[in-house]
């Protein structure tokens, strides 16, 4: 059976970073001027222009920040991976400060926690697309926009706790299900970067783990 993926330790929030489509790692900037608005979560407010980089780069080397090397992860071992980390979110979330953001620039637990959620949600779509269709194109999820638009900050920490559990396992079971055969089935972005089955899960679960540090869970 294979071994859940060990996280590497030493990440920790306040080094900047970007992407677009479901591409960004780190500690998030704010997205306060995607939506040209600020939001006051605990902090100061403050307006980051996104970045536009593309990181695929981690399926390639090493993660500088987390260590995590995602060429490496075996998807057959991400599910339990996936449930490991669930426990160390809600308890994040739980923190009397997981509504602060612990600087300019930087989101709180809360709207990380909220991204990961969706994260879980959007992948387990993008898992089902490539299994069920021909090299599909998944559409552009703007991720900046989204946190705005849904509001992030001012979610519920103990119901974004519960969301995030219900879909990390939700991934967790589909993921399980999925056939060594079907690893290799292609898919593509919108931006045009390809990924196979293999490839979109290691991807993924770079962002969970590497976010699992930005709020130190």
């Amino acid at each position: 059976m294979p071994r859940p993926v060990a996280p590497p330790s030493g990440a920790v929030a306040g080094y900047p970073a970007a992407m677009t489509d479901d591409a960004r790692t780190g500690p998030r900037p704010t997205t306060d001027e995607v939506a040209e608005t600020t939001q006051r979560t605990g902090a100061a407010e403050t307006s980051v222009e996104p970045d536009t980089k593309d990181w695929t780069w981690v399926l390639e080397r090493a993660c500088p920040d987390c260590g995590l090397v995602a060429a490496d992860v075996d998807p057959a071992a991400v599910p339990a991976t996936v449930r490991a980390l669930t426990p160390r979110w809600q308890a994040a979330l739980a923190r009397p400060d997981a509504r602060t953001r612990p600087a300019r620039g930087v989101w709180s637990t809360l709207e990380y926690g909220a991204h990961v959620r969706d994260v879980h949600r959007i992948f387990a779509e993008r898992l089902r697309l490539v299994l069920e269709q021909d090299d599909p194109v998944f559409a552009n999820w703007d991720q900046d926009a989204t946190a705005v638009q849904e509001r992030y900050g001012a979610q519920d920490p103990a119901v974004v706790a519960d969301e995030l559990a219900t879909a990390a396992e939700a991934f967790a079971d589909q993921l399980a299900a999925v056939p060594v055969d079907a690893l290799d089935r292609p898919a593509r972005r919108s931006n045009g970067s390809v990924f196979t089955v293999r490839t979109l899960v290691q991807y993924y679960l770079h962002d969970v783990v590497h976010h699992t540090h930005d709020v130190r869970a």
